[in-house]
């Protein structure tokens, strides 16, 4: 997985995406994602194994994740409700937004 972290005015924003999915357009009906380089790779993406991702989520104000890997170590977790993921084309999608 390609986590990547940065900090905004707001708080912590994480990006979390399958290495597989990276460059790829999914599409269900009007939702769309397209999983730039920019946003979820580039120099600051580094791999990163299910422990670092959890770590990284439960620190985070907001995430967004891409790919039934990803997805899934945040569902396992506990830290993303199942019920609330978006299966968008030929992955999953979820988003995270903590009230602090």
């Amino acid at each position: 997985m390609l986590l990547r972290e940065r900090e905004t005015p707001e708080g912590l924003l994480v990006s979390v995406a399958d290495t597989d999915c990276l460059g790829e357009t999914y599409a269900n009906g009007d939702v769309s994602i397209t999983v730039t380089e920019e946003f979820y790779g580039g120099e600051e993406a580094e791999e990163a194994d299910p422990e670092a991702v959890v770590e990284s989520l439960t620190r985070a104000t907001v995430a967004n994740l891409v790919g039934e890997e990803s997805v899934g170590v945040a569902i396992e977790a506990g830290i993303v409700d199942e019920t609330r993921v978006l299966e968008v084309g030929e992955t999953l999608h979820a988003q995270l937004l903590w009230m602090r």
